[in-house]
């Protein structure tokens, strides 16, 4: 047995998706799936095997599928050494063994193991505190998240730390309203840690499972971020210790590259532990999971595949690469 068909042997797991899921995973992978094979097409259109000139296509086309330079390099690589193992490798067996070198790749990474929306038994409350630019799908991310995990039995209560923006807060309320949860907030202008706070504090008097905690979406500089994020670290700790217990980017897949490039401006400004990658369904550019989750080492969460209220799933890899490879 191959070591793609071992992974994804049903001895591997149960189906994580049902039905309905999978199939607004396909769609939402349908743009990316349809370019890049469309693009794998030509490169090997006339060749019988895999040679010198159909590897160097193939790593133009995952680049160009923003995977990214150093996780195209890993996969070109592993192709290689097949190539020089067997001798000769036909085209018509090049999509597989993509499928293979790729899957193989995502198993190396602490990525995408997860097959629902759940919290660790002992830890209640969870606090999620949620970092990213504004424009990328935060708010939105926020509030389906609270769907899923009210959905999964969870008492949810988010809070509106990011009071730089007054939509931000407006936004969230009517996600809030929509969910059927509390949300914590102040006026805009308010000092972040102080609603961090407030909603701390509730959230232990509600004895809720679940807080998730907007921040500003702003980036420009750095250092003021680093402080801000530190300060509501800080006095989240007073209402309950070792909190946030997850730090999550929000990135839009949409972007390619600049995600990239936030990922790792946001890295360094805070501890980020774990990602969400959003608007998968309106772009060419999945392959963005596949080069995050291997560069950054951080996991990969959760992934924003259209824009209906259950279109929110947690990230999965063995799913991920089935339906890209389908």
């Amino acid at each position: 047995m191959s070591f793609f068909k071992k992974i994804f042997s049903s001895e591997k797991k149960e189906p994580v998706l049902n039905e309905q899921e999978k199939q607004t995973l396909d769609k939402g992978l349908e743009k990316s799936k349809t370019s890049f094979f469309s693009k794998l097409t030509k490169a090997v259109a006339g060749k019988s095997k895999v040679d010198a000139e159909v590897l160097d296509n193939l790593e133009e086309i995952l680049v160009s599928s923003d995977v990214g330079v150093n996780t195209t390099l890993k996969i070109i690589e592993r192709i290689e050494e097949r190539v020089s193992k067997d001798k000769y490798l036909g085209t018509d067996e090049l999509n597989s063994i993509l499928r293979e070198e790729i899957a193989g790749l995502l198993s190396e990474t602490n990525s995408g193991e997860a097959t629902q929306f759940e919290i660790p038994a002992n830890t209640k409350p969870y606090v999620i505190m949620v970092v990213g630019v504004n424009g990328v799908g935060k708010t939105t991310t926020i509030g389906k998240l609270a769907y899923q995990f009210k959905k999964a039995g969870y008492n949810v209560v988010l809070g509106a730390a990011d009071t730089f923006r007054a939509a931000a807060i407006d936004q969230l309320q009517i996600w809030a309203d929509r969910v059927g949860v509390p949300i914590v907030k102040q006026q805009m202008g308010s000092d972040p840690a102080s609603v961090a706070f407030d909603t701390l504090q509730s959230a232990v008097a509600q004895n809720a499972d679940v807080v998730i905690i907007d921040t500003a979406g702003r980036l420009h500089n750095k250092v003021g971020l680093m402080n801000e994020l530190s300060k509501v670290k800080k006095v989240m700790q007073k209402v309950v210790e070792n909190t946030p217990n997850d730090v999550l980017l929000v990135l839009d897949g949409s972007t390619g590259q600049n995600a990239f490039e936030q990922a790792k401006q946001f890295t360094a400004a805070t501890e980020v532990s774990c990602l969400a990658v959003t608007k998968l369904d309106g772009t060419a550019k999945g392959g963005v999971v596949i080069g995050i989750s291997d560069q950054f080492q951080i996991p990969v969460k959760y992934i924003g595949v259209g824009e209906g209220i259950e279109d929110l799933q947690v990230f999965n890899k063995y799913e991920f690469v089935d339906s890209f490879f389908k």
